[in-house]
C-alpha cells in the first residue's frame, strides 16, 4: 500500500496517510478534529477543506465546487491520496482547544451541602505514629496498623493487598513505627483500601483528576489532594467528533464498523490523556502522582470512554450495559495516571439522563434545597431534572445537536468567529452581531441561532412556524434548492468565499429542537401535576447556556415564561459535580440519595409528550396564553 504524506494548514502539521485513507481519517490521526456531523458518511457536508498541492481521488460526490466557487474544495471524508498533498482547514472546522474558565460560575458552594467533617477524598495520606510491640501488646503488625488508622482517621472497614505484607514488617521497624498510610476509596464499596505503606514522613504532592466526557468538548481538573485546591484546568474538543457530532452518529459508528467501538475509546482515552500530560508537564509532576480520577459524562459517552457496546442505548426501551458501573483501574481504561488508580464514574439514571446531569444535581444542590428548581442542560440532548429536597423526576428529549451549531450549514462550535448575539432590523435590512473574540465571523454558535429565530420573527422575516414570509424586499431574502434562507452576513464581511446565512429547513429544525425542550418541561410538570408558575428557579447548566440570552430563548418559546430573575446560569456544574465526588466522601452519599429520590420519566411511553411537542412547534407556542409577557393574540 502507498504512503504519501499530508501537510495541514495553517499548523503546518505533517502525517503519513495511505493510499486507501481519507483526509479526514489522517487528520484525526494526526490529532486534528476536523468538526462533522455525519460520522464521515459525506451527508452533512460539513468536512470542507481545500486541496493545496497535490493530487486526489474524489468517491461519492466528494467534490463540491457546485456550492463553492473554489474548485478545490473537496469533503474531506471523501477525498483519497495520489500522491503528496497540502490541505488546509478552513478554521471554524479545525476544533482547537477551547477556552475554559477556571470555576464553573454561581455553583452552590461546597461547604453549605458538605458536612465538613466528610471532607475526605477519595485518596488520603495519613500520618501515623505505632506503638511498638511488646510483651503487653503482641498483636500482629496488620493488627497494629488497621487499629491505629481505625482511631485516626473513624474508619472501620479496611481491606490490604496481602503482596503488601511481603515488605510491611521491614518498613515499620526500619521507620521506627512512624509511616505514611495511603487509603483509597471507592463509592458504593464497603471497604477502604489500603494500597500503600510507606516509612516516615512522605512530603511528596499526590492528586486527583475530575473530568468531564462531553459529546462535544472534554474538560479535565488536577486537584491536589492535601489542600483540595485545583492547580489546573485543561479542556479540548472530544477527538469522538471526527465520528459524529452526536451521541446517535457515534453508537451509529460502533455497531456498523468492526473497529468503530475501539476507535471511538481510543479517541476519547488519547484526548483525556493529552489533557493529563498538559496538567502534569505544567504543575511539573509524573502522571503517577494522579492517584485517583472522577469522571462524569452522558450514558452514552461513558460507555464509549470505557469500550462497553452502547448500541442498546439508541433502540426502545433504551437499555444501557450499566447505569451504576463499578470502578476499575487505570491499568484497564488506558488512563496513564498510576496504573493501580481506581477510575470511578459517576452513576447514570437511563440511557439519556447520565452522570453529568447526576453532578449537575450533586453540585448545585437540588436535592437538598427547598426550593422547586428545574435543572436544564441543552446540548445534544435537551437533559431536565425538575423537583426538590423531597423529590426529584428526570427526562431527557432528542433535541438534536442543532443548538450546538451541528447539523446546518453555518452552525459551528462557540470557537473564535462564531457568531453568539446578533440582532436584525424590521424587514431584515440590517444584521448587527458580536462574534466570539470579535474575529470575522465564521458560522453560527448556539446562543447566536436562539437569537436568529427571535429576530427574524421580531424584523417579520418568518411566520410563527417558521416559514419565510412571501413579498419581502430585502436582497439578504433569496431562493435557492433547499428553499428560502437569509444571509447573516455577507462573504465580504467573513473574508471568505460565502455568505453565512440560515435557511427555512434550518429555522424549523430548530423550532422542533426548541419544542422538544418545551414538551419535555411541561411534561415533566404535568406528571406531578404543578402549573410552570410552582417553578421558584431555572439553573441553566452547560457551555451552551452560557451566553444565551434568556428572554429571547423564552420570546420564542424554548424556556418557559416565569420572571427572569428566577433564572441562573451556573456553567460547567458536570466537572463541579466530579471535583465534589473527588474529594468528599459525603457527596458520594448524596449521590445514592440523588438516585434514590430521582424518578426516571421516559417521554416516548405515553401521548403527553407528543400533544406538548407538537404544540410547542410554533413561535413562541401555539397557545399565547404561556408567554404573556412577550406575546399577545390569538391561539392557534
Amino acid at each position: 500500500m502507498q504512503v504519501f504524506t499530508v501537510t495541514f494548514l495553517p499548523d503546518n502539521t505533517k502525517t503519513d496517510i495511505r493510499a486507501n485513507e481519507n483526509i479526514l481519517q489522517a487528520a484525526l490521526k494526526s490529532g486534528i478534529t476536523i468538526n462533522n456531523a455525519c460520522g464521515g458518511k459525506g451527508i452533512c457536508k460539513q468536512c470542507q477543506v481545500l486541496i493545496k498541492k497535490g493530487r486526489i481521488k474524489i468517491s461519492d460526490n466528494g467534490r463540491l465546487n457546485k456550492d463553492i466557487p473554489d474548485k478545490d474544495c473537496v469533503l474531506a471524508c471523501k477525498a483519497y491520496p495520489e500522491s503528496d498533498l497540502v490541505v488546509e482547514i478552513p478554521e471554524e472546522l479545525n476544533l482547537k482547544p477551547p477556552q475554559i474558565n477556571l470555576l464553573s460560575e454561581n455553583i452552590v458552594c461546597y461547604d453549605q451541602y458538605c458536612d465538613q467533617n466528610q471532607w475526605l477524598p477519595l485518596y488520603q495520606k495519613v500520618h501515623l505514629q505505632l506503638p511498638e510491640p511488646s510483651p503487653n501488646d503482641p498483636e500482629d503488625d496488620l493488627g497494629r496498623l488497621i487499629r491505629c488508622i481505625r482511631k485516626e482517621t473513624g474508619i472501620e472497614h479496611l481491606s490490604l493487598n496481602p503482596d503488601m505484607l511481603r515488605t510491611l514488617p521491614k518498613i515499620l521497624r526500619n521507620s521506627g513505627w512512624k509511616v505514611a498510610v495511603f487509603l483509597s476509596t471507592c463509592r458504593g464499596q464497603p471497604t477502604t483500601e489500603i494500597t500503600a505503606v510507606e516509612p516516615g514522613k512522605h512530603t511528596k504532592k499526590y492528586y486527583g483528576l475530575a473530568v468531564d466526557i462531553g459529546t462535544t468538548t472534554i474538560i479535565a481538573h488536577l486537584v491536589d489532594l492535601e489542600n483540595r485546591r485545583t492547580v489546573g484546568v485543561k479542556g479540548a474538543y472530544n477527538r469522538q467528533a471526527a465520528f459524529g457530532s452526536d451521541v446517535i452518529t457515534r453508537i451509529t459508528y460502533a455497531g456498523e464498523y468492526r473497529d468503530g467501538l475501539d476507535k471511538l475509546q481510543k479517541s476519547v482515552v488519547d484526548t483525556i490523556n493529552d489533557l493529563i500530560e498538559e496538567l502534569a508537564s505544567k504543575e511539573a509532576i509524573n502522571p503517577a502522582a494522579i492517584k485517583t480520577v472522577v469522571c462524569a459524562g452522558n450514558t452514552t459517552m461513558i460507555h464509549l470512554f470505557l469500550g462497553f457496546d452502547p448500541v442498546n442505548i439508541r433502540f426502545e426501551p433504551h437499555v444501557p450495559a450499566a447505569n451504576d458501573i463499578p470502578a476499575m483501574r487505570a491499568g484497564r481504561t488506558g488512563l496513564k495516571v498510576f496504573h493501580k488508580a481506581w477510575i470511578q464514574c459517576i452513576p447514570s439514571i437511563a440511557g439519556y439522563v447520565g452522570g453529568d446531569i447526576i453532578a449537575g444535581v450533586l453540585a448545585t444542590g437540588i436535592s437538598l434545597a427547598d426550593e422547586l428548581t428545574l435543572f436544564v442542560d441543552i446540548g445534544t440532548n435537551g437533559e431536565m431534572v425538575l423537583g426538590n429536597k423531597e423529590w426529584l423526576v428526570s427526562c431527557a428529549c432528542s433535541a438534536g445537536p442543532a443548538f450546538e451549531g451541528s447539523g446546518l450549514k453555518h452552525g459551528m462550535p462557540a470557537v473564535r468567529g462564531a457568531i453568539e448575539h446578533l440582532e436584525i432590523a424590521p424587514g431584515g435590512s440590517r444584521v448587527s452581531y458580536v462574534t466570539v473574540e470579535d474575529a470575522p465571523p465564521a458560522g453560527v454558535c448556539g446562543s447566536g441561532l436562539v437569537e436568529s429565530i427571535a429576530w427574524l420573527y421580531k424584523a417579520g422575516i418568518i411566520e410563527r412556524n417558521g416559514k419565510f414570509k412571501s413579498g419581502l424586499s430585502t436582497s439578504r431574502v433569496r431562493n435557492t434548492d433547499a428553499g428560502k434562507e437569509f444571509v447573516l452576513a455577507w462573504s465580504e464581511e467573513t473574508g471568505r468565499q460565502t455568505d453565512i446565512t440560515i435557511s427555512e429547513p434550518e429555522v424549523k429544525n430548530l423550532l422542533r429542537s426548541k419544542a422538544a425542550v418545551f414538551a419535555g418541561i411541561r411534561t415533566m410538570l404535568e406528571m406531578v401535576g404543578l402549573p410552570v408558575e410552582a417553578i421558584e428557579r431555572v439553573i441553566i447548566a452547560g457551555g451552551f447556556g452560557r451566553h444565551i440570552n434568556i428572554r429571547d430563548a423564552v420570546y420564542i418559546g424554548l424556556l418557559p415564561d416565569i420572571p427572569l430573575e428566577k433564572y441562573f446560569y451556573v456553567g460547567n456544574s458536570s466537572i463541579a459535580g466530579a471535583k465534589m465526588a473527588l474529594l468528599s466522601k459525603s457527596a458520594g452519599k448524596n449521590i445514592e440519595d440523588i438516585i434514590e429520590k430521582m424518578t426516571y420519566l421516559e417521554l416516548s411511553a405515553g401521548k403527553n409528550f407528543m400533544e406538548e411537542y407538537i404544540s410547542a412547534l410554533f413561535i413562541p407556542h401555539t397557545d399565547l396564553s404561556l408567554f404573556l409577557s412577550h406575546h399577545t393574540g390569538p391561539t392557534i
